[in-house]
């Protein structure tokens, strides 16, 4: 699978900015696993889970996709690949559930719970790992049956 010809999934990696260790590190996984499944790495290529996940794809050889919400590219953390400057702020988060296959939401503080609401508005699949408990996303505990999930959903939301 190439990220380059849109024959990757493309999973967001969504969660909160100030996120605790055990989140970053989950968030890191999840990343690496991506990677390794050939995923596309959404984020919104900030600290905390977001900087996790990049981190993990990034040191698997996997390619990061940093939406940020400011104007200025040299916000990305150092691990994104491409970063896309918004300069439309948390609106920004309607920019990463449309341009993802499927999510997966690593802890979180409001802005993860308006992707979340955001993306199970669009029938875009959501998995979480100690998120929300919200109706229409699935919960895990484990980080590699996180990502064999969410790689599942978005490959039957793309049809193949």
């Amino acid at each position: 699978m190439s990220a380059a010809t849109g024959d990757a999934p493309y999973i967001a990696v969504i969660g909160a900015s100030r996120a605790s260790v055990q989140e970053q590190a989950t968030a890191e996984r999840v990343g690496a696993e991506l990677a390794r499944a050939g995923a596309l790495v959404i984020c919104g290529g900030g600290p905390g889970v977001m900087a996790g996940a990049s981190r993990g794809a990034a040191q698997a050889g996997g390619t990061v996709l940093g939406i940020l919400p400011g104007d200025d590219r040299s916000r990305a953390n150092e691990w994104v690949s491409i970063a896309l400057a918004t300069g439309v702020g948390e609106l920004r988060n309607g920019l990463i559930v449309r341009a993802c296959d499927a999510a997966v939401a690593v802890g979180g503080a409001y802005g993860t719970l308006s992707e979340i609401a955001l993306a199970l508005a669009q029938s875009v699949p959501v998995v979480g790992l100690g998120t929300w408990r919200i109706d229409g996303v699935e919960q895990h505990d484990d980080p590699v049956r996180a990502v064999a999930r969410v790689l599942e959903l978005a490959r039957a939301r793309r049809g193949s």
